[in-house]
Parts: structure tokens; sequence; C-alpha cells
């Protein structure tokens, strides 16, 4: 049975949503938050390390972020950790119209809300991060009727099945995890847009596809500026590009990049240090 490392990280003053947010740029498999400490968890075939946890920990308290903390170790089983995760999840409200219900949760639509059933495994984009939040409220503003979509670096897929109910004709979801690959298409089918979202492996690169309206990206800022040429073949012109996975420091190098592609800020949101950047291509 595979087991797990669980780290309690303890913070004075506590912010969850700060430490939270640095968390998840690790390889972790999940979060919780508690009344006064935050758990990650690691697979045990994950790299990442206590060290590089209290690295990053230490970097907060040199900024005075923070003022101290310590770092609690455990280990438990699979079984022990599903049973943690499923109890934690809880129905998320994004905005007045976009609600996300973990599969094992009741909960009754009202009228004009749009309901993301998502079982939430061990990707990405389960709803509780600021920066798929902010994706997904730039979303209502700039999916239309009939868009083709692209998300790069998937996850649940959570980002593509939102395009989908917000009125795009087709998403294309692209991640070069399968694991994300496979909770994807699960994902499509409890949403019934499994005929709607092609789910590929791989990378940008791997998509043959050109012309997408809306191009979504929520994933680390190297990748990102990586792959800024690619997306722009991926874009038709005029077309809108999405981006968040990024910090408020992050703004200045990512602008930059894209500007010189020939790319317009149309707009940026932020939810405490992250922030999610619209970019449309001019011509």
């Amino acid at each position: 049975m595979k087991n797990f490392f669980v780290y309690k990280i303890f913070c004075k003053p506590f912010d969850p949503e700060l430490i939270s947010g640095f968390m998840w740029d690790f390889d972790i498999t999940g979060l919780l938050e508690d009344d006064d400490h935050i758990s990650i968890f690691i697979s045990g075939n994950s790299a990442t390390t206590e060290k590089q946890i209290g690295d990053v920990l230490k970097k907060l308290q040199r900024d005075m972020l923070i003022e101290s903390f310590r770092i609690e170790k455990e280990i438990i089983e699979d079984k022990n950790w599903n049973e943690l995760w499923e109890k934690s999840r809880e129905v998320i409200r994004v905005s007045d119209r976009i609600v996300i219900k973990p599969t094992f949760k009741e909960y009754s639509a009202k009228q004009n809300e749009i309901v993301l059933t998502i079982d939430p495994k061990m990707s990405f984009g389960t709803g509780e991060h600021q920066t798929t939040k902010l994706i997904l409220k730039l979303l209502e503003k700039y999916v239309t009727q009939g868009n083709k979509v692209l998300d790069v670096g998937s996850g649940t897929g959570i980002l593509a099945i939102a395009s989908v109910k917000l009125g795009a004709s087709r998403a294309i979801a692209v991640d070069f995890d399968e694991i994300c690959l496979d909770n994807c298409k699960e994902n499509c089918i409890f949403n019934s847009v499994e005929d709607s979202v092609e789910i590929l492996t791989g990378e940008i690169a791997d998509v043959n596809e050109t012309g997408f309206d809306l191009i979504l990206a929520n994933i680390q800022k190297n990748v990102i500026l990586e792959t800024a040429e690619k997306i722009k073949t991926k874009l038709k012109p005029k077309g809108v590009v999405i981006l968040s996975g990024l910090l408020e420091s992050d703004k200045s190098a990512i602008e930059k990049k894209y500007h010189s592609l020939g790319y317009k800020t149309e707009q940026i949101e932020q939810m405490d240090e992250w922030i999610a950047i619209v970019f449309n291509l001019k011509k």
C-alpha cells in the first residue's frame, strides 16, 4: 500500500492562503487547511523534501511575511489519506454563477448557476487555489458562444469543462501527467461534456490544431515564458490568452515577454499575492 508523508506547517501569523499558495508549487498530492495549520500530503515517490519546504518558509521569514514557523512530519497510509481528503472537501462558490461541487457532496443548483462537478483526486485544479478561481471568473467574461478553447496543463480539466459549460463549442485539454488525464476524462463525464472536450497527453507542441479563440494556462511562470511562442502559433488573430499560476512579482517578466510577441495586456486580476493576466493578440 502506498504511503504519504504529511507535513503540518504552523506559522505565526497564520495565513493559510499565503502558505498554501507556495506549497502548491511543490509536487504534492493534496493540501488541507485547519484552524491553526495546514497539512500538505506528499507521495512517497515525490522528490519534494522537508528541507525544500523549510527553505520556502525561511524566505517568507526573510521577507517579513511570517515571524516564525515549525514543521511536523507524519506518515499515513493511502486509505486514510482518501478518507481525510473527502471529509475536507466542500462546495466552493467561485462567483454568483459558478459553483464547484465535489462528486461526493450534495448540492442543488440555483437558477442560472453553472455547477462544475469535480472528483478531487491528485490533479491540480480542484478549486481551492486562488489561480483556479481567478481564471474561472475571467472565463465568464471572455468565453463567447462557439469558441474553440485550448487548456494547457489541464489537471482536473476544470477550465476546459467550465469553458464548454459557458458556451464554447469545444475544448482541448492537454497535460503531460497521465494521472491528470484519467481524472480529466472522469470529470468530463461527470459534467456531460465528454463529447465536447478532447483530452491529449503531452505538451502544447503535441496539439496539432491551430486557430484557437482562447488559450488558458494555469501553470508555472517558467513554463509560461518558455511556451509563449508556441502559444502564439496556436492562437487565431485577435485571440485571447489567460495566464495564471503567477505571483504579483512575476507580472513584469510575463508582460515583457508577451508584449514582445505582439500581445496587449487586456486585464489583470489579483487574489492575495496571485494574479491572472489576460492578453489579446493585436493582429
